[in-house]
C-alpha cells in the first residue's frame, strides 16, 4: 500500500496507484480532501497535458502547490485521470 504523508498527517492511502515519471499518483478518492485547497498554478507538459495544482494545509501550516493532477490528460497519459500527485516535502511510502 502506497501513503503521502505531511506535516504529521497521512494525506493519501491507497493500493491502487500509478508510477508516472517516478511520481505516484493516488486515486482522488484515496486522498483526504479536508487537506487540499485548490491553486491558481497552472503547469503544461507535452506529453500530459496541462495540470492543476492543490496547496496543503495541514495542522495550521501550508505546504503550496504540493499536490497535482491532470483533469483532462492527453491520451498518452489517460492512467492518470481522476489521479493526484506529490512533491515539496510529502513524504511517499510503497
Amino acid at each position: 500500500m502506497a501513503k503521502a504523508s505531511w506535516n504529521g498527517s497521512v494525506i493519501a492511502e491507497s493500493n491502487d496507484t500509478v508510477e508516472v515519471e517516478g511520481n505516484i499518483y493516488f486515486p482522488e478518492a484515496a486522498v483526504d480532501q479536508k487537506f487540499l485547497r485548490p491553486s491558481v498554478t497552472t503547469s503544461v507538459c507535452p506529453w500530459k497535458g496541462t495540470a492543476r495544482y492543490y496547496s496543503l494545509t495541514v495542522g495550521g501550516k501550508e505546504n503550496p502547490d504540493a499536490a497535482w493532477s491532470y483533469p483532462e490528460p492527453k491520451v498518452a497519459a489517460k492512467q492518470i485521470k481522476g489521479r493526484v500527485a506529490f512533491w515539496r516535502g510529502v513524504s511517499i511510502e510503497k
